[in-house]
């Protein structure tokens, strides 16, 4: 199939798992996670109506941004990946919103080099040794000192679930982050990728980041 055909089936689940959760589809936006894939494959996947894009890679990204802003391709690009420190500075200029803010210090670099930039709060809801992000009960005082900072809107959560081959098995690790988010009044939810963004739809998702199922397998480096 196309990249067009399956962005098409991707969001014909997605309105799929909305009903089956009572929610509208328009409460999800889907980003395609184009990681590792060149300018034209986004450029194709934006002629198909896709507008959200999703990267890990602040040094990759700028050069898919940059050659796609200059063909008068500019979708919303959302940082995806772990953001170090010292690449703040680049990031505040080309993203519309950075999903994995996982540290007091890096909030206070986000804040100090941009106008007002949306942010997530990374969590590490499953406690895994190898995953960025808060633990579950740091995050209501990472929240109060980050919301001081001046240059900051913190929209909601973000996370990545545990990989596992069954969604079900991660169900309980969405539930949990969607009763966080709720505890603490905030709005977005990042969560969901290829093999599990219909479950987490389900538990309260309002993004899901989907790479494999719109662009296949990612190429080898």
């Amino acid at each position: 199939m196309s990249i067009g055909e399956n962005i098409a089936a991707v969001r014909g689940r997605i309105e799929a798992a909305c009903e089956r959760a009572g929610r509208a589809p328009d409460e999800v936006t889907l980003i395609a996670v184009s990681k590792g894939f060149g300018a034209e494959t986004v450029a194709e996947a934006f002629e198909a109506g896709q507008r959200d894009f999703g990267e890990n890679r602040v040094q990759e990204a700028i050069e898919k941004i940059d050659a796609l802003a200059g063909r008068g391709i500019e979708p919303r690009w959302h940082l995806i990946g772990h953001l170090q420190s010292n690449k703040a500075k680049l990031a505040v200029r080309r993203f519309a919103i950075v999903h994995g803010v996982d540290s007091l210090r890096l909030a206070e670099e986000l804040s100090r080099h941009a106008e007002r930039l949306p942010i997530l709060l990374e969590v590490n809801a499953a406690q895994e040794a190898s995953k960025f992000g808060f633990a579950p009960q740091e995050v209501a005082p990472a929240l109060s000192s980050i919301a001081l900072l001046p240059h900051l809107d913190i929209r909601g959560l973000m996370a990545v679930a545990p990989l596992s081959s069954d969604a079900e098995a991660v169900r309980p690790v969405f539930r949990r982050l969607r009763e966080l988010r709720d505890a603490l009044g905030l709005l977005e939810l990042s969560m969901g990728m290829s093999n599990d963004y219909e479950t987490a739809i389900e538990e309260g998702a309002t993004m899901v980041r989907v790479g494999r199922a719109i662009f296949g397998e990612r190429p080898l480096a």
